[in-house]
């Protein structure tokens, strides 16, 4: 616990370094664009707080403001759909309530239905509110648009919450590694990208992503992974090494996947494309494929999980 508190002070010092550093930018060169950076650094902080107390305190305090992470990113993301109806409501009701019942697996350390419910029970059960709403027009598109928010927003997020079930001994350090290591990985490549960049990834989904950011921010999150998991975690160094790696590939494929889909929902809607491109959890992306990705893996490899 000690070095999970001399990461966090780290973590908080970088941030308040970044934010000076942010503001005196943005000041000094008023002509540039700087919006992202500026939404990342509100979004920054706001994770600081929330993994704090996923990390620092109980695992049922962990538990609980998961959770609420977890609301409110399927929350923005059903603000997304287009066209929503009176079944399409219904059906986002109906979503709503598997969070709950998502993180009382957790509670319960039950990891079978934790892992299953979502993608097996859910996925079967979801289209029953559609069809008892009498809805015929838009019944693919607003099913499996409802699932994939469920996958993304709460079943990939929900991993957060079950580290320190699994392994209460290394649970919280677990958890503040993955979330630094993704967090330095985005700002990175999003850094690199604006200043540097010129070869884009998919220009017409995230012209944030170039191929440039990737390669530094690869780099640079598996040079951090060496570097943190001896205080975090209880990977050797060739572990870590690898973890680095794995970390930065799925929250790259995690931003570009997600930004494609935000894309397809957004189609047509301009104004509410630039509302919720400054919102507050619009830049958890990456932890969507980050989190399972990393908990599967370390499950996988290692007996203390």
């Amino acid at each position: 616990m000690f070095s999970s508190y001399i990461v966090l002070l780290l973590v908080l010092g970088v941030l308040i370094a970044a934010n000076l550093v942010y503001v005196f930018v943005s000041r000094s060169q008023p002509g540039k664009d700087y919006s992202s950076i500026g939404t990342r650094m509100k979004t920054w902080w706001g994770m600081f707080f929330i993994f704090c107390l996923a990390t620092l305190f109980t695992p049922a305090v962990s538990l609980v403001s998961l959770m609420v992470l977890c609301f409110f990113a399927l929350k923005e993301y059903f603000s997304m759909i287009r066209g929503t109806r009176k079944a399409d409501r219904r059906l986002f009701l109906w979503a709503y309530l598997a969070i709950p019942v998502q993180f009382y697996w957790i509670y319960t350390g039950w990891y079978g239905m934790f892992i299953v419910f979502i993608p097996l029970y859910v996925f079967l059960i979801l289209p029953i509110p559609r069809l008892l709403g009498k809805g015929i027009f838009g019944f693919l598109r607003s099913v499996s648009s409802t699932q994939w928010g469920l996958m993304l927003m709460v079943f990939g997020l929900s991993h957060l919450a079950y580290f320190q079930f699994a392994t209460p001994q290394y649970g919280g350090g677990l958890v503040l590694f993955l979330v630094v290591l993704t967090q330095l990985n985005d700002v990175i490549h999003t850094v690199v990208s604006l200043y540097f960049g010129k070869k884009k990834v998919v220009p017409t989904s995230n012209p944030y992503l170039t191929w440039e950011g990737f390669v530094c921010s690869f780099l640079v999150t598996t040079g951090a992974s060496t570097l943190l998991a001896p205080y975090l975690t209880p990977f050797s160094p060739t572990a870590a090494v690898w973890f680095g790696a794995l970390l930065a590939l799925a929250g790259f494929f995690g931003s570009l996947t997600v930004s494609v889909l935000k894309r397809d929902l957004l189609v047509g809607d301009e104004d509410k494309a630039a509302t919720l491109k400054k919102s507050y959890l619009s830049q958890i992306d990456s932890l969507t494929y980050t989190a399972p990705v990393f908990f599967h893996t370390v499950r996988y490899f290692f007996d203390f999980m």
